[in-house]
């Protein structure tokens, strides 16, 4: 989630302002800030914001979607997702982008790699050349999308190559985005069988970890420390 300040600086379409609306927003930021990304948070923000709202915001759906996506409710993802089909043309590239990204992830990780493939073949264009006009950390956030889901065509050499070919550079010593690209790795090499590889994969997510000077959060290492044994269970 996201700092008020930062809300408000997206490009993107949320709840309009209003006294409850902020207070409620602070309220759940306050308990992402204690407690991470959980089923309730995600619960009550969906039911807040999209479920009984009159008009959903986009950017409140596909924050919904993403909570959904941090705690592995696919299915449920999903179903938000399917409330942004329709909206595709109203919304801005920034949106549209994430919609991209949340969706691909969302038809990899279910396991629905045909959807994938051609989701991926019909938005690809789009994606890139936005990637190209914000920053490197939305690029990531791309590569990492498709290698999901050339993972779930079982590509695992091409979806690896995906992720170490498109030139991330480590964003200083606290880079969480470096540190999901090595997870996803992982991932891949767990799906892919190679135990060889999936014992170096786990120690340079470890040793990505071990540079960290800070977290964000206090509960933000035992997530990435959770992250890793998950992904080197097959479970991202």
């Amino acid at each position: 989630m996201l700092a008020q300040h930062e809300r408000e600086h997206r490009k993107m379409t949320f709840a309009k302002k209003s006294s409850e609306n902020t207070k409620k927003y602070t309220e759940l930021y306050a308990d992402f800030c204690s407690n991470g990304y959980t089923p309730n948070l995600a619960r009550e923000y969906a039911d807040y914001f999209v479920l009984d709202a009159k008009k959903p915001a986009a950017g409140d759906i596909l924050q919904a979607a993403r909570l959904y996506n941090k705690v592995h409710d696919y299915k449920t993802e999903a179903v938000f997702l399917e409330k942004l089909e329709d909206m595709t043309k109203k919304l801005t590239n920034e949106e549209k982008f994430f919609y991209c990204i949340e969706a691909l992830l969302n038809k990899s990780k279910i396991g629905n790699w045909r959807d994938a493939e051609d989701f991926r073949t019909e938005n690809i264009n789009f994606m890139q050349i936005y990637s190209e006009k914000v920053d490197i950390k939305h690029k990531a956030e791309m590569y990492i999308a498709l290698a999901l889901s050339d993972c779930a065509a079982k590509h695992y050499t091409s979806a690896f190559r995906l992720l170490t070919g498109f030139g991330y550079k480590p964003q200083g010593r606290n880079d969480t985005t470096l540190l999901e690209i090595l997870i996803t790795g992982v991932y891949i090499c767990a799906k892919s069988g190679d135990e060889a590889s999936l014992n170096n994969t786990v120690e340079n997510a470890r040793a990505a970890m071990r540079l960290f000077k800070q977290f964000e959060h206090q509960w933000s290492e035992a997530y990435y420390e959770k992250m890793i044994e998950d992904a080197a269970n097959g479970v991202i």
